[in-house]
């Protein structure tokens, strides 16, 4: 058969460019292009890594500075009662101290009051005295005839208003 003889002619031949076709895809591939996806694919995982690193580092500054937001807050939180407390103390203080000025005020006021209604009322007492010994003279005086000295006129009203 004459195919089969030409077979190991072209068999040769075909193993060549079999075997070129390969190396130049080898060095081609392998050798150029496959160097250069692997560096891009290494940079890109450097640069994945780094950007995790980075937040990883930026979430923990976050969590640094909330922790001492909240430290401040709490503290100026503190601070602010602190501040309430005084206040409110010192408005007690204050209150108290005119409530005290405005009662003694008032206690000298009803004091004064007091002694001016006594004073009226001695007077009242001392005129309604006098008053009642001049008409008691007089009702003797006309009932009787008779004439009662003024001190006598004043001993018997005494005694009548004090009994």
């Amino acid at each position: 058969m004459p195919q089969i003889s030409q077979l190991a002619a072209t068999y040769a031949s075909q193993i060549f460019w079999l075997l070129l076709t390969f190396g130049l895809v080898f060095f081609v591939v392998g050798r150029g292009m496959l160097p250069k996806v692997q560096s891009t694919i290494d940079s890109r995982d450097a640069s994945i890594a780094g950007d995790l690193a980075a937040a990883t580092a930026a979430r923990d500054a976050a969590d640094k500075a909330e922790a001492a937001w909240r430290a401040r807050d709490l503290a100026n939180r503190e601070a602010a009662q602190g501040v309430i407390t005084a206040a409110r103390a010192q408005g007690v203080a204050s209150s108290e101290a005119t409530l005290a000025t405005a009662s003694a005020a008032m206690a000298a006021k009803v004091a004064a009051g007091e002694a001016e209604i006594k004073a009226a009322s001695t007077r009242a007492l001392a005129e309604i005295e006098s008053v009642a010994a001049d008409a008691a003279q007089d009702i003797v005086a006309r009932l009787s005839g008779l004439t009662v000295s003024t001190g006598d006129a004043a001993t018997a009203v005494k005694a009548a208003l004090h009994d």
